[in-house]
């Protein structure tokens, strides 16, 4: 080889190797620190039994969620969400229903005029205070959720090292409950 060429090769060996160093601005990718791996066969939960309570308490399915525990944490999301729908809607019917409790509709007119014939008011009392009940039982089971869905979370918490697993399976005779247990 020449003296050009062994420089030029001296020169790319040595770009490639200032190429392949990193330099002093990078940094390590810390991403993959940062996430967090649930792993069904630890056995410490990812969350205490008392945080688990709290936080599925204040927000339902969010503990069940950091568990692992999807489905669970979607029927107390879903039964939170009608929840609060009905709720509204309930409030609607009361404020309506006590809006136009003593309002009433002139029917017809007597002779020349005189003495109109009303109706009876749509909504009585009765009719108001059933309303006012609809709200206070979805308000109920608003706050049965909250507090069912902290309880599960706790549990599932402290049961989180138990590999059970149940189901429900359609037989000729109609449905069972399996379940299973790896020791």
């Amino acid at each position: 080889m020449g003296c050009h060429h062994k420089g030029t090769l001296i020169t790319l060996v040595a770009a490639c190797a200032v190429a392949a160093a990193p330099a002093g601005a990078q940094r390590p990718d810390t991403a993959a620190a940062r996430t967090t791996v649930v792993r069904s066969d630890s056995i410490k939960p990812p969350i205490t039994p008392r945080r688990a309570f709290l936080y599925s308490f204040v927000a339902p399915g969010y503990s069940q969620s950091i568990l692992g525990r999807h489905k669970a944490a979607m029927a107390f999301l879903f039964v939170e969400a009608v929840s609060i729908a009905m709720i509204r809607e309930s409030a609607a019917d009361v404020h309506e229903a006590r809006r136009t409790a003593n309002d009433t509709v002139v029917v017809s007119y007597g002779p020349g005029g005189s003495a109109p014939t009303t109706s009876t008011p749509r909504f009585s009392g009765a009719e108001v205070r059933t309303r006012e009940a609809h709200v206070e039982d979805w308000v109920a089971l608003l706050v049965a959720n909250h507090l069912f869905a902290g309880a599960d979370a706790f549990v599932a918490a402290h049961l989180w090292d138990v590999p059970a697993h149940l189901g429900i399976r359609v037989l000729p005779g109609g449905a069972a409950l399996s379940g299973s247990l790896k020791w």
